[in-house]
């Protein structure tokens, strides 16, 4: 009874190592087959943007960047219904 009661508590950690071990391997095969020498680095240009340069990456195969929204106009403020007046300006 003791030794089920042992296995039953091995066996969800030894499960978990082993899928540890089997993701930590997918990862290190999937880097070696990315082809990129040089990784790249970020630089910061005059604006305060930072840039990524000197990569594998091509840009042409990026999405576009979003386009920033337009925000809307302000709504005008409705007349108070308590004293039907007008607007404060």
């Amino acid at each position: 009874m003791a030794v089920g009661t042992r296995v039953a508590g091995v066996l969800p950690l030894a499960g978990a190592s082993l899928a540890a071990v089997v993701l930590a391997g997918v990862a290190v095969f999937s880097v070696q087959q990315a082809g990129c020498v040089d990784s790249g680095r970020y630089v910061q240009r005059d604006d305060g943007q930072m840039e990524l340069v000197d990569s594998c990456v091509d840009p042409a195969k990026l999405p576009p960047a979003q386009q920033p929204r337009k925000q809307p106009e302000p709504a005008e403020p409705a007349l108070n219904e308590l004293n039907r007046s007008d607007p404060l300006p």
